[in-house]
């Protein structure tokens, strides 16, 4: 608005008052070009006050959140693959333990792991939700499928589906997630893999500067060491609680215990007897594990990119009573006359530390310990050998991270997890992650 006044003053100023009629006619365009930018911003002052009046006045209208109005998650597809240089033995086991259930096992050569499909994704502004299927060749499974809240207040917040449980430090891990290409042994005694379950989760994080974290789930218990049941109720119940913390800017930690109740009917599993002869077996009664963990974790000044390291350690000690006998597979449930009291107090460990000594850069070692402890067969002791070799494992890697989304690892092992057997195990694996993936617990 105040240009055209400028350069006329200017034009003004500049030229004398004898200047010929073509500069009055300039001066008479610049002085009707002013007049004309003042209307045209008298105009515009007056819609604009217009419009807020209206607005003002108008009631509020009902807005759909945009979380509703469109569909727009995370994906992402974890394809994962190895070789594994293993002796040629039949059927893997660890001596002393009924074989847990999701064990997939490796194979020898070169095989496909899971290929993992994952959606993640905010329902709207009370619930989040998330979906994981696992898929391999004709196998595909429903890993994890549920909904939790994001709006109880308070540090409450309630999970509903299927689910890994919250008990432990490693279980909530999915495989690609792992820091070793293989599951410590007392996952896969433990679980075969992980701990998964339809039911319920409440939990609560304390509003203190001491990480605090309490939990209670109620589900199926369809997975080992219980077995589906067709009742009403709940077949398991876990609790579980962490405590975590900073101690200056470069060190973390965060402890917790975890406990969990499972019930089983004519759940299937394998021994040997005292002639060393695999004896198929059903157990029905309850299963009690307690669980203890440990991770503590360095940093330089809280930066990880360049150097960090980690210590975890998990202990666990199971305990089941009930009975047990010999399968009949041609009728079906107990053989006849097989039947009889079952006790068992089993335990065992994990310890691993992992290194980044620089940028892309990992190295690794774990050992893994376990002990069958007592074992009561009550009168089918006369024919079922009492577990008495305590299965150990060491592992070492090496992995190399092109970028956040890559992963290519180089393992050993020497496993001497089945008595009969002192195994090298070698195993080069990859990962990558296609798409958006949200970031891994502590």
């Amino acid at each position: 608005m105040f240009r055209p006044v400028l350069l006329a003053a200017a034009l003004t100023a500049a030229v004398p008052a004898h200047a010929d009629a073509e500069l009055d006619a300039l001066r008479a365009e610049l002085k009707q070009l002013k007049d004309s930018y003042e209307t045209r911003i008298q105009a515009l002052e007056a819609r604009l006050q217009a419009a807020e009046t209206q607005t003002a006045a108008a009631p509020p209208a009902e807005t759909t959140p945009a979380s509703t109005a469109s569909f727009n998650p995370d994906i992402s597809l974890i394809l994962q693959g190895r070789y594994a240089h293993l002796d040629d033995v039949g059927e893997r086991n660890i001596s002393g333990f009924l074989p847990a259930g999701h064990d997939h096992g490796v194979p020898r050569g070169f095989s496909l792991d899971h290929t993992e499909l994952v959606m993640s994704a905010s329902i709207d502004p009370y619930f989040r939700g998330y979906f994981n299927l696992a898929l391999l060749d004709e196998e595909v499974g429903i890993e994890e499928a549920w909904v939790q809240t994001t709006r109880l207040g308070n540090g409450f917040s309630v999970k509903g589906g299927r689910f890994l449980s919250g008990l432990g430090y490693q279980n909530e891990k999915h495989p690609h997630a792992w820091d070793f290409a293989d599951n410590s042994l007392m996952y896969r005694a433990l679980f075969g893999e992980a701990y998964g379950n339809d039911g319920v989760q409440l939990k609560w994080v304390a509003p203190t500067e001491l990480f605090v974290e309490l939990g209670a789930e109620a589900g199926r218990g369809a997975n080992f060491p219980g077995t589906d049941r067709n009742a009403n109720g709940a077949g398991s119940t876990t609790v579980f609680g962490h405590l975590g913390g900073d101690v200056g800017a470069s060190h973390s930690w965060r402890a917790g215990l975890s406990y969990l109740h499972a019930k089983a009917t004519e759940r299937e599993g394998e021994l040997d007897d005292v002639n060393d002869l695999a004896v198929d077996t059903l157990f029905t009664g309850t299963s009690s594990t307690w669980l203890a963990d440990f991770v503590w974790k360095w940093a330089p000044d809280g930066n990880a990119r360049e150097r960090n390291f980690s210590l975890a350690a998990e202990y666990f000690l199971r305990k089941e009573r009930g009975s047990l006998c010999e399968h009949d597979p041609l009728n079906g449930g107990c053989a006849a006359g097989t039947g009889d009291a079952y006790r068992s107090r089993q335990s065992g460990f994990y310890a691993q530390g992992v290194y980044q000594f620089m940028p892309r850069w990992r190295t690794g070692y774990r050992y893994d310990r376990l002990d069958p402890g007592a074992v009561d067969f009550g009168l089918n002791g006369l024919n079922l050998a009492p577990p008495d070799y305590k299965p150990v494992r060491h592992s070492l890697m090496l992995d190399y991270s092109p970028s956040e989304f890559s992963r290519l690892r180089l393992q050993y092992s020497k496993d001497k997890s089945m008595a009969a057997l002192d195994e090298n195990q070698w195993f080069v694996q990859y990962i990558h992650s296609l798409g958006a993936h949200g970031a891994h617990a502590f």
